[in-house]
């Protein structure tokens, strides 16, 4: 049974008058849990005040698939005061590290205890205080972990191909090179004259050209590259097929094949059909080198998106485009926006750029699109508007996702509250969005949200930000 010696051990406990520590220890239940127990539950309605007495309390919050461990309460100590005040589900999971021995008090004797000292009632609050800002301040802290795991993965997703693109080009083009040079060799020992050469190496430079700043209809390609394979196969080429769609690729046509081989059609030797080898060859080279040079500059568009989106070079507080943050964080978003979502932008461009804190903005458009994302989940219509308002800036995200009730939404700014499902959302996220806006920029955020349309617009001042 509890006894007021174990009460005073907790300073909350010395506050009260030795009668209503009998109180106390008359109302408490004894629970007893041998070790690897589970108390409460993480989503678990609210219980009681708990008075642990003896042995060690594991607490642990289900995030990305795990049980996160957040800290031990070790006896003698107390928990429940928060639940009991706010009337919300469990935010975590306890579960006894060894052999515990607790009491419980109901809510209603505890609300009492409160309600009845006032110092009882401030050293509960400051208590109160200090959980929610170590728990806030871990799961903020998971929270930018596991975004910054979104990004990752995301950006090895976009990387993966341009990367893949440019190792293919160059592992394709040194054999090619090598095939030129010998046919290079070969046609060289015939000692041809420079006016024939001279028109073989017009077709290659035309093909170039044509290849590096033209891009064909893909109709008309295609038709070119039957024309082309038809001719080829009267000439006789073996294989033709392989060399129709380079040769297409380099605008030439038949006309201009009967022309360059009339001289070659009766050669024994392998200089019969050479040429049309080699020009096929050349231009393949040509678009492997656009190829990688096309994957190259991806790797670096998305690499410059990501020093943008951190603003890895400059200062805290700076001069901010938000449209290039906005494209920033959309660009390192796209695994996430191609799965079926459609994007529009309305941008306003006379914006001006703002101070403001660059990064912590981008995390804010970040929170806003993922959530979006979420809310339709991953197929829908995705809205971006920007507004040029004088002296603030409006910067409207507008999804056509389910909606929020209209009964949650005044609170779904709140630290740890979340419409998802346990171990998906932290509840940190619009929070997070709150403080930035709110508390860093001297903004405002308003929310419009029904059925297929849910609108957070985000109000920032051009030429004023907190410190």
């Amino acid at each position: 049974m509890l006894c007021s010696e174990q009460l005073l051990r907790l300073e909350l406990f010395q506050k009260l008058n030795s009668d209503r520590l009998e109180w106390v220890c008359d109302r408490a239940t004894e629970i007893e849990l041998a070790q690897g127990e589970v108390l409460v539950k993480e989503g678990d309605p609210r219980r009681g005040f708990f008075i642990l007495t003896s042995g060690s309390m594991g607490i642990t919050r289900f995030s990305e698939g795990v049980q996160m461990p957040i800290g031990q309460h070790q006896a003698p100590s107390f928990f429940g005061e928060i639940q009991i005040m706010t009337d919300d589900p469990v935010p975590v999971t306890l579960r006894s590290v060894t052999d515990c021995i607790a009491y419980e008090i109901t809510a209603e004797d505890f609300l009492e205890l409160v309600h009845e000292c006032r110092d009882f009632e401030r050293t509960v609050f400051k208590t109160v205080q200090n959980r929610v800002k170590g728990l806030q301040s871990f799961i903020q802290n998971r929270e930018k972990m596991a975004a910054l795991g979104t990004l990752a993965a995301g950006l090895a997703h976009e990387l993966n191909n341009p990367a893949a693109a440019v190792v293919r080009s160059l592992k394709d083009i040194t054999p090619a090179m090598l095939e030129l040079q010998r046919m290079n060799l070969v046609y060289g020992q015939r000692n041809v004259e420079e006016e024939h050469t001279a028109k073989w190496l017009k077709v290659r430079d035309d093909g170039y050209d044509f290849i590096i700043n033209h891009r064909s209809d893909p109709l008309t390609m295609m038709d070119r590259e039957d024309a082309i394979l038809n001719w080829l196969e009267d000439y006789g080429v073996k294989e033709a097929w392989k060399l129709a769609e380079p040769i297409a690729a380099g605008n030439v046509e038949p006309q201009l094949l009967d022309e360059l081989m009339e001289r070659w059609r009766d050669d024994t030797t392998e200089l019969r059909d050479m040429g049309l080898r080699w020009l096929a060859l050349s231009f393949e080279v040509m678009t492997m080198i656009q190829s990688g040079l096309r994957g190259a500059e991806r790797v670096s568009q998305i690499v410059q998106s990501m020093r943008s989106y951190s603003h890895l070079d400059r200062g805290a507080k700076q001069q901010v485009d938000v449209h290039q943050g906005l494209e920033d964080t959309i660009q390192l978003l796209s695994h996430k926006l191609k799965q079926g979502v459609e994007i529009k932008r309305v941008y306003d461009h006379s914006l001006p750029k703002i101070l403001a804190f660059g990064s912590e903005l981008n995390q804010v458009w970040t929170n806003l699109i993922v959530n979006s994302i979420d809310a339709m989940e991953e197929k829908g219509n995705l809205k971006i508007v920007t507004v040029n308002k004088g002296d603030r800036i409006a910067v409207k995200v507008i999804d056509s996702g389910s909606g929020i009730p209209t009964e949650i939404q005044s609170r779904i700014f709140e630290p740890f509250f979340t419409t998802k499902s346990v171990g998906k959302g932290s509840g940190l996220g619009l929070d997070n969005v709150r403080r930035i806006v709110e508390n860093r920029h001297r903004g405002s955020i308003a929310l419009e949200s029904q059925p297929g349309r849910t609108c957070f617009t985000i109000y920032l001042p051009v030429n004023i930000c907190a410190t």
